[in-house]
């Protein structure tokens, strides 16, 4: 799988994690020049309290574009720390 924003791959990965309809990432997947971290932060009630990155290619920023979860409930340690994404970033094979 590939995560895609502004025509550049941020993440690479055949090791995804498919939860809810979004592919996690493998923390070492991503491509950490392009992402800065966010004080955003939201809870889901089964997996716990996301954290996020601003994705920054070329110049632009997407706010909070991709979050994880750094601390996840028992439910969810099967994703501690990767990375899924929204707002555009573009996620195929």
């Amino acid at each position: 799988m590939k995560a895609i924003w502004n025509d550049i791959v941020i993440a690479d990965s055949d090791q995804t994690i498919e939860i809810e309809g979004n592919q996690y990432f493998p923390p070492n997947t991503i491509k950490n020049q392009y992402f800065e971290e966010s004080r955003t932060h939201s809870t889901c009630p089964w997996k716990g309290e996301a954290s996020y990155y601003h994705v920054k290619v070329n110049g632009e920023v997407n706010p909070d574009a991709a979050w994880y979860y750094p601390d996840p409930k028992d439910a969810a340690s099967e994703i501690k720390n990767y990375v899924a994404f929204w707002k555009g970033v573009e996620v195929k094979e």
